[in-house]
């Protein structure tokens, strides 16, 4: 490894970017003091919670403990949340104390807008593998009724969204009905403010989602402003209508200390940052995967994927400064999406030169479920 022994870089969070950042690192042979700071030492592989409904999954499956991988890449792990900065960065104050660095990597993610009135009638899914277990247990209880599935955006920031998981959720509840012979005493409903959900993935995407609804009986209530939730009911400023299930993913914004500890911040609340990953404004800060708002196109996507990108080129600018160097990488944006249908999927791909949108097949089912496996075989 390069002489940067002595310097010290603080990761925040344990998810994807924050993973990704330290293969890199150590990739690029710096010897740094590497410490972690998150509330858990566990992944939980979130894309795969999809299945979880139609027990293709189980959750304990898609908790990896991260121990192991710590130990590997030489990594100092503190298990505490995070409430503060101080020094422009230097010191990051938890609630197990303050830890003095170097270098801060904020990988710590964003948080869901739970301001909708009744929202706690509705189940959010990427809040966790255990909503994932809650809408198993709730679909199986059921023996008919309607099933609304939905997702908003930040209004302030239209990018600061997840709605790939919602279509999945939508589709993969269809076909679990359908291959439960009980598809017939369920109405599906997908219901979005926008009038064409999903335009990240590009028009045809859209189409082709919009009319696989149109073909599978499932109704459509888009382009009006939501108000409110009710125990069973979806309101809009375009009406209402009942629901005995209640799944929604509403937008993102940032957590609520990025604001406390007096970082820069986008109209939507997220960390705003150039395309090598820097804090505006913030010497040896950097941002990488949801917790950051950064230059690009505007369909450039919060998931996995990017996130993955974001920390492969911020762990190069880092070890770049440490090795006296000016930064010289920029992210690449893209995205990479299989829409899955419980046995089939859809692939949405776009660049800044290309958008490509294949049918859906088989293939891209064991595509997205052989990703899994290569993923994760370097945290088990």
């Amino acid at each position: 490894m390069t002489a940067q022994t002595g310097q010290r870089i603080a990761i925040i969070g344990s998810g994807f970017a924050a993973l990704t950042m330290i293969r890199g690192l150590r990739r690029k042979r710096v010897a740094a003091e590497i410490t972690v700071i998150s509330p858990r030492d566990e992944l939980h592989y979130l894309p795969s919670s999809i299945w979880i409904p139609a027990g293709l999954r189980q959750s304990d499956r898609l908790r990896i403990p991260l121990s192991h991988y710590f130990s590997k890449y030489q990594v100092r792990f503190i298990k505490a949340d995070l409430t503060g900065l101080a020094d422009g960065g230097r010191r990051v104050m938890t609630t197990a104390g303050e830890v003095e660095t170097d270098h801060l990597v904020i990988a710590s993610g964003a948080r869901f807008i739970r301001k909708l009135p009744g929202i706690e009638h509705a189940l959010v899914p990427c809040e966790g593998l255990a909503v994932a277990d809650r809408i198993a247990a709730r679909l199986k209880a059921m023996t008919g009724g309607t099933i609304a599935v939905g997702f908003a955006s930040n209004p302030h920031e239209q990018g600061a969204m997840r709605g790939g998981p919602m279509f999945e959720y939508l589709f993969i509840i269809d076909a679990l009905l359908r291959r439960q012979g009980r598809r017939d005493q369920f109405r599906l409903v997908f219901f979005s403010p926008a009038e064409k959900p999903g335009a990240r993935l590009g028009p045809k995407a859209v189409d082709g989602l919009l009319a696989k609804m149109k073909g599978l009986g499932i109704d459509t209530h888009l382009g009006h402003k939501m108000v409110r939730f009710e125990e069973r009911k979806v309101v809009t400023e375009g009406g209402a209508f009942d629901a005995d299930l209640i799944l929604f993913m509403p937008g993102l914004t940032g957590l609520a200390w990025y604001e406390a500890a007096g970082l820069p911040l986008s109209p939507g609340g997220m960390i705003k940052a150039d395309g090598k990953c820097r804090v505006e404004g913030m010497d040896r800060v950097w941002v990488i995967g949801d917790a950051g708002s950064y230059p690009g196109p505007d369909w450039l996507p919060k998931q996995a994927h990017q996130a993955d990108l974001q920390a492969k080129a911020a762990a190069h600018n880092l070890a770049a400064v440490l090795a006296g160097r000016e930064p010289d990488h920029d992210f690449k944006p893209e995205l990479i999406c299989i829409v899955d249908t419980l046995d089939k999927g859809m692939l949405v791909y776009r660049t800044l030169r290309h958008s490509l949108v294949l049918p859906s097949s088989r293939l891209f089912h064991l595509m997205k479920r052989a990703f899994e496996n290569h993923y994760l075989r370097v945290f088990r």
